[in-house]
This record gives structure tokens, sequence and C-alpha cells, in this order.
């Protein structure tokens, strides 16, 4: 492709992607496909000689986006939002474009220190400590996800722990049952055996993880020979936003010098807003690890997950190997970040251009209006369902994300929570609302997640009307 085709044909297509923004409105939520769907429409072979691009794109609107899931929708509430925004598109359209290969300074000098920059904006943003900037001991860097901060974070702890290369039948690792699974999964693959991953108590009400059954476990470990390694606390779980006590777990952690890692995937982001930095209590004081997705709440598009260390000294000896291909008189230097020390790949991409530019567009002042415009609708949905007496509101909300329960009167448990699904079922085929569930308690229970931009507050009413019609329609003869 020349550069002459490449600007028409990327003209074409910023054009296309815009058209699908501004008019995302009118395709259904969730893709109406099978299983198996879009691969009967692709041939089975790739073609033996190229293609005008014309017909790439025509294949683009004919056989991808009947398949697509539009998770930039204003009716989309599922899971958590993985928001995209122009300035984000066009970053990585530049990351693409330079093609940079970041994994030394020396490979990509810009790539590099643009990263160290903008996580240290992040972390004065957020209000985290000073000594998590990457001009102190510790700092911080993009991940392409929470799943790989846990899993990296935990071989840093393993390290401190000594057990990187000695037999790790000993380490515990300690979670709850509201942690996300990225934890047990980072552990599986660290070679922590599933035995020795400890589920600490929730409190019945709160769902947050108890810091007494917290120290029994660790004592008990202890007593038993065993190396307690790490606690993963998070802050806004991912089932219904439970926050763990951070400050009472990390007392028990310093007191038996086990690595702390926080969670912050979803509701870290929040701390933006200072009326919401109550939800970082205790983390700058004891956490060795705190992650948070700019790709979920804060307008950069996947992949973007920020995580820091207190001290980056275990991080980096644990994962650094240096072959002689890639010595160079910058790292020799010890001047300079290595980023490709800091995660699991060699490789990396330049994600910190679409985050910087995000900062830059919309500023401090634009990202808090955007989580503060979803809080503010997402207690408007908690209020509308507050109001119905078909409804049961789980009362913890202080973030984009309400759970709810429909009530079946003179229903057995189990026969209403198999109603509760099948609701759910019945608004995910309308096309018009995507919500996703959990349990509580054992009890099924719905999850509605404002986050997307487009998302306005006519948008969450028209979602709620339709919740309630499609219950009353399984319950002929409730009144409004």
């Amino acid at each position: 492709m020349s550069a002459e085709q490449f600007r028409a044909y990327g003209k074409q297509v910023v054009d296309w992607i815009a058209d699908y923004l501004a008019g995302i409105e009118s395709y259904p939520v969730r893709a109406p496909v099978h299983p198996g769907d879009i691969r009967a429409r692709l041939p089975s072979s790739a073609p033996e000689h190229g293609e005008p691009w014309d017909r790439i794109q025509a294949d683009v609107d004919r056989v991808i986006m009947p398949g697509v899931t539009h998770w930039q929708h204003p009716g989309f509430f599922a899971y958590f939002p993985a928001n995209a925004s122009g300035p984000a598109i066009l970053g990585e359209l530049l990351s693409a474009g330079l093609g940079a290969q970041g994994m030394l300074w020396e490979t990509g000098p810009a790539c590099t220190e643009l990263e160290s920059v903008v996580v240290d904006w992040l972390a004065e943003l957020l209000g985290l400590p000073a000594w998590w900037r990457t001009d102190g001991p510790g700092g911080g860097v993009i991940q392409d996800s929470a799943s790989s901060a846990a899993l990296v974070a935990l071989v840093a702890a393993l390290w401190r722990a000594g057990r990187v290369d000695a037999g790790r039948t000993a380490c515990t690792v300690y979670v709850s049952a509201q942690t996300h699974s990225s934890m047990a999964k980072a552990a599986r693959i660290a070679g922590v055996t599933t035995s020795n991953l400890r589920t600490v108590d929730v409190d019945p009400d709160t769902l947050a993880m108890r810091p007494e059954h917290l120290e029994e476990l660790v004592a008990a470990d202890v007593a038993a020979g065993a190396v307690p390694t790490m606690v993963c606390a998070t802050i806004g779980t991912t089932s219904t936003t439970a926050i763990d006590p951070v400050g009472a777990l990390g007392e028990v952690c310093r007191r038996h010098g086990v690595w702390l890692h926080v969670d912050a995937a979803y509701a870290g982001v929040a701390a933006v807003c200072p009326e919401l930095r109550w939800i970082n209590d205790g983390a700058a004081e004891y956490a060795d690890s705190y992650v948070t997705d700019p790709h979920k709440w804060l307008l950069t598009n996947f992949d973007c997950s920020v995580l820091w260390v207190a001290d980056r000294e275990p991080l980096v000896e644990a994962l650094s190997i240096l072959p002689e291909y890639l010595r160079n008189p910058a790292t020799d230097s010890g001047e300079v970040i290595d980023y490709r020390d800091w995660q699991v790949p060699l490789g990396r991409r330049f994600r910190a251009l679409k985050l910087w530019m995000v900062m830059r567009w919309y500023g401090a002042e634009g990202l808090r209006s955007h989580v503060r415009r979803c809080v503010e609708l997402a207690g408007e949905l908690a209020r509308l369902a507050g109001s119905d007496d078909g409804f049961t509101v789980y009362e913890h909300h202080p973030f984009g994300l309400v759970c709810f329960r429909p009530i079946w009167p003179g229903t057995a448990e189990a026969a209403a929570d198999e109603a509760t699904a099948e609701l759910l079922r019945r608004l995910n085929d309308s096309g018009a609302v995507y919500l996703s569930h959990t349990t509580v308690a054992g009890r099924t229970v719905l999850r509605f997640a404002v986050g997307s931009p487009a998302t306005g507050s006519e948008h969450v009413r028209a979602a709620w009307q339709r919740v309630v019609a499609e219950y009353r329609a399984m319950r002929p003869g409730v009144s409004g």
C-alpha cells in the first residue's frame, strides 16, 4: 500500500469510524448472532491474490458488523465499561503508524519517557503517594490488563520472599470469594499450587474481606511452616464494587511481611474526583503494588492498565534477564528505565500515546466530569429501582454500578433465580439494552453499569422502563 493509497483509504476508515460512533444507537447493543455465524460467512482459506480495499471495507459491513457487540453504545450496561474516545482512538492510530517497539529505552526513548511522565501524572491526579512516582523508589508502568499486573506483582512478591527460583509449595496467596479470578490464574501461572490459595471470609453485608480472618489464616500458615507471600485486596470488586478495608488488611500484611497487592481495576480511576479519594484509604500507607485501568472508565480504549509499585527493586530483579543482544550503553549506564523488565513479554506497544492524548484533551476537569456524570446516572437508576416495590436494590453503589434483584412473590428461591435469568435474557435479546448478572448470598442479581460517554439520563430512564415492562410482562396482573 503506497502512501497515497494509505492516505485515501485511511480517510475512508476515519470517516467510517466517525459515522459509526455518531450512529451507534442504530445498532442492537449485543450482537444478534449464534456461535459459528461469522465463521460461516468467511472463506475457508486466505485469498491467493490481494483484493481491493473497497471490497475489504464492504466485508467489514457485511461480515464483521453483524457480529459486533457495541461496547460504546449508550444502552451498554453490562460488565464494566470499556471506554473509547476520539483522542484515544487517534492516539492508537499514531501508535500503530509509528510502529515503535518500546522494550528498551534505546529502542524507544520517547515511548519510555512519555510513559514515565503519564503514569506520574495519573498518580498525582488520583492522589497516590509521591514514592510511587518513577523518580522515586517505586514507579508505574502500563500493562495490557489488570490480569497481567496481578501476575507480575505476584512474581515480584515471590522474589521478595526469596521464592522465585526456590520451590513454591510453601507459598500462600490470600484472596476472598469476591476477588477477581485473575489472581487465582496468576497464582497458577506463577507456580503457586491451588491448595495454597487461601480464601478469606467476607462480611456478609458489605462483602468486604475480613481482616481478623486474614490474621487467623496467616498466623496458622506461619505456624505450619508456610510462607505467606501475597494478599490481594480489592477496591471495587467485579460483582458489586465492594471495597476491602485496605488499611486493616495492610496492618496484617506488615506484621507478617506479606506483599499487599491492591486491585482497583475498575474503581481506582474514580479517585480523580477528590470527593472519592476515600476509596484509597490505607493504600498509600500499606500497598506494595496497586493497579487501575484507564481502559475501563477513563476514556482510554483497551488496552491500558497502570500498575504502580512502592519499591521497583523486587519487580525489576525478578523480571530482568539481559542477553548480549539487548545490551546497549543506555541500559549499562543504569540511568534509564527499560520497561521490558516490568512486564512478562519482551516487546511492548506505545500505549502511553493514547493515555497522554486523553489526559491532554479532557484535562483533569474533563476526566472528573465524566466520572461524576456516570456516578450521578447510576444514582438516578438506583432511585428509580428503589421507588419500585417490585425490586430490591443493593445499597452499596458509590460508583457507576447498581445491583438490583426483581422480586417474585410466592416463588421458591431457585425458581426466582430462574425467572431473573429469564428476565435478563429477554432484556438482552431486545437489542436495546445489555446488562449482566452476578450472585450475592447465593441469589441471582442484575448488574447495571453506567460508563459509556454516550449514555445520558434519557438512556438510563429508557433502560429502566424496559426492565419494568419486561418484568411486568412476566408477572401478569402486576400494576405500576
